[in-house]
């Protein structure tokens, strides 16, 4: 359904022009970045994509070959079939621990300056290494991960045609895995909110366009959930309440108080460690414990449970959650107050943050991996 140029150019203004927020709960209106369909997938100039290195990073993506004990791929915790996450409130971690936070969606991933939930990497290629390597993740030693690529004979053709390179090495095949996670993005023609932002009246029923308006406006959202990610990639302390899976799981803890040591937490704290501290990992800032990056909003109906800790199990629950200025918590946002939203306003909110999803979710179907083969061994005279 088209609809008329005054309309489009009324709906440009508020969407791309950049959004105008008040009424919020600080009651002030300042300009955020516009709300919007996803620019061109950015593609790095030491990183160039093309067909053939995303069909690489395919492959690698799957391969369980890329960790310590060969029990962990990329889509052991970013598995297609579970919305690219894991499914779980709380990741599997690496055999022996079990991690504390949500393994977030891969989805969109391309557009993030910042990844993890602490935002400690700044590309998908550190992203991916770190994962891979991680003692808690993947951990994964680079030298035998490099070299059972160099004993798969297709690996060695692949790494040849992509790169140039007459063996396999771990940087470029972390290298291929970011190329092929940046064709994992949303398709502005499935998502109805970028159906209704390019002009088209009809991709959003009157209870999702009251949402919108709630978004920009009483509810406040678009103060840290802003532009075409719909994340202003910020840190923030929200109060989200633990999980009891933590809470309740010995070895969860455990797994806690190992990252508090290897990231140089004092000793005192670490002894007492009973909560994810978030940015205070990297910038040991008293201010910094408990922030955490502003997760994008898109792809919200699929990649269900939500927050750090992944204790919200239902999108209905977040809205209250938002709705009654979280929990309390040191260091907890100015940002987060009551919202007094009545129930058909939380119900139209919902209903807009649905719209940011795709009609359907983006699957795609594992590859065949290539086989060992052995050394070829030249004969001695």
């Amino acid at each position: 359904m088209r609809t008329s140029r005054s309309a489009v150019l009324a709906l440009a203004a508020l969407l791309l022009g950049g959004a105008l927020w008040a009424g919020g709960a600080l009651g002030q209106a300042p300009r955020v970045p516009a709300l919007g369909p996803l620019p061109a997938v950015p593609s790095p100039p030491d990183n160039p994509t093309t067909a053939a290195k995303v069909e690489l990073g395919k492959l690698l993506f799957w391969d369980t070959r890329l960790s310590g004990d060969v029990s962990t791929s990329c889509a052991t915790c970013h598995d297609p079939k579970l919305d690219w996450g894991d499914g779980g409130a709380l990741s599997r971690g690496y055999p022996g621990t079990e991690h504390w936070r949500n393994s977030q969606t891969v989805l969109n991933a391309a557009y993030f300056s910042k990844l993890f939930w602490g935002g400690e990497v700044t590309s998908l290629e550190s992203q991916a290494s770190a994962a891979a390597t991680g003692n808690v993740a993947g951990n994964g030693d680079p030298i035998m991960m490099e070299e059972r690529l160099r004993q798969v004979p297709e690996y060695v053709r692949r790494f040849k045609e992509v790169f140039g390179v007459e063996r396999p090495t771990i940087g470029i095949a972390w290298m291929a895995i970011a190329a092929f996670e940046r064709t994992l993005v949303s398709k502005a023609e499935q998502v109805p909110f970028d159906r209704y932002a390019r002009g088209d009246q009809s991709a959003l029923a009157a209870g999702a366009r009251r949402g919108l308006a709630l978004f920009q406006g009483k509810a406040g959202c678009v103060q840290c959930h802003n532009g075409p990610l719909l994340s202003d990639e910020n840190y923030h302390n929200l109060g989200v309440p633990r999980n009891p899976a933590f809470e309740n799981t010995p070895l969860r803890q455990i797994t806690l108080r190992y990252q508090h040591v290897i990231r140089g937490v004092p000793e005192k704290l670490y002894r007492s460690a009973d909560r994810d501290l978030g940015l205070y990992y990297t910038t040991k800032q008293e201010a910094d414990k408990g922030k955490f990056r502003t997760p994008s909003l898109r792809e919200l109906k699929y990649t269900a449970p939500y927050m750090h800790s992944g204790v919200f199990g239902a999108l209905e629950e977040v809205v209250e959650f938002y709705n009654r200025g979280g929990d309390e918590n040191l260091n907890k946002s100015p940002l987060m107050r009551p919202l007094g939203l009545s129930e058909q306003e939380k119900k139209d909110l919902l209903a807009f943050l649905l719209s940011l999803s795709s009609d359907q979710p983006l699957i795609v179907e594992p590859p065949d991996l290539p086989d060992y083969a052995p050394m070829k061994v030249e004969a001695r005279p």
